[in-house]
């Protein structure tokens, strides 16, 4: 009789070929719900496919989309190393995007010294806004999920509070918007800045540090048992705050890029929901982050057909409904790639 079995591991390429199929079979399954509701699932298909690959314009919108979540896909997937998850990329986006709001306006300088800066400042910012959970968690135990998820709506509301309030500019005709950043980072392509080629190197630099460093050793040791790690004189408690301090601070970056290289300005929903969607970036990626790239890139795909479909009355929350489905296909896949059929060996 065949049955199922669990192996406790599986090769790398069987990890990466669950993800692509579930993946495939996430958009056949929403495909096939977009058919059912009336729409033309090859026209709206094809629409996606020019308005974001066909075009300097649709490629250059792809690249702004790519860029954030590419850095906050990477802090998720830096806190998943240790076994942790940040869920507070969108709160830390915030905090950076306020951070080097502050310094911009407050501050004077030459650009090439501001900008630089002005990344210190939106890390700082990021990190920061963790900082608390990440004490509750290595002292008290307190869960990180609740914590960094709370922490989101404060920053939001902060943030609403700044833009109609202390950093209100009365000339703009947007009624939650602060003055406009005297500072912009280098164009790549008319309106694509300089922060993909900066978010791409972060990549790197996480990639070599978590590979290549004792470090980033003790780091993943302690994320696959932390008893062990302390047997061994890692100090987990200190790693666990290090790591939780990076993944604010890469999220804090990713919205110091959003105000100084896309908006020039802090304003209520600045985020676009990037903090949210770099959890599933990170969930697609399996936390490691060269694999981020290619997650960010779909879900910047996904976030861009949401603007090219709503002109075939498409809503958001149809395209956000898709985007569950790839979470959730992807869990599934995580899961079945663990299993075989077997059988039972006669005695």
């Amino acid at each position: 009789m065949i049955r199922l079995q669990r192996v406790s591991t599986v090769g790398p390429w069987i990890v990466v070929a669950a993800r692509v199929l579930s993946v495939a079979a996430a958009l056949l399954v929403g495909g096939a719900a977009f058919a059912v509701a009336g729409y033309d699932v090859p026209m709206l298909a094809g629409s996606v496919v020019r308005g974001s690959f066909d075009s300097l314009f649709g490629l250059e919108d792809l690249g702004l989309l790519f860029s954030p979540l590419i850095l906050t896909g990477l802090a998720a997937a830096v806190a998943l190393r240790i076994g942790l998850w940040n869920i507070g990329g969108e709160g830390q986006f915030y905090a950076g995007a306020i951070a080097a709001t502050l310094t911009g306006l407050n501050l004077h300088g030459p650009t090439p010294v501001m900008l630089p800066l002005l990344a210190l400042a939106g890390f700082a910012g990021g990190a920061a806004w963790v900082l608390v959970p990440a004490l509750a968690r290595a002292f008290l135990a307190i869960d990180e999920i609740i914590t960094t998820l709370l922490l989101n709506f404060v920053a939001v509301l902060l943030v609403n509070y700044l833009c109609t309030g202390p950093l209100r500019d009365p000339a703009q005709a947007v009624t939650s918007a602060s003055a406009r950043i005297p500072y912009e980072l280098p164009p790549l392509l008319d309106d694509l800045h300089w922060g993909l080629g900066g978010s791409v190197a972060l990549v790197s630099v996480m990639a070599v540090l978590f590979a290549r460093t004792r470090w980033g050793y003790e780091v993943r040791l302690s994320g696959a048992n932390r008893h062990a790690a302390r047997y061994a004189g890692i100090p987990v408690r200190r790693r666990l705050i290090q790591v939780l301090l990076l993944s604010g601070g890469l999220a804090g970056v990713a919205g110091m890029l959003e105000v100084v290289g896309t908006v020039h300005r802090l304003q209520g929903g600045i985020s676009n929901n990037y903090g949210y969607l770099g959890i599933m970036v990170a969930v697609l990626a399996g936390g490691v982050p060269f694999a981020v790239l290619p997650a960010a890139l779909l879900m910047a795909v996904i976030l861009n057909a949401g603007t090219v479909l709503q002109a075939y009355g498409v809503s958001n929350y149809e395209v956000l409904a898709l985007t569950g489905l790839v979470l959730l296909f992807t869990a599934m896949g995580e899961r079945i790639a663990y299993y075989r059929l077997s059988r039972p060996m006669r005695a």
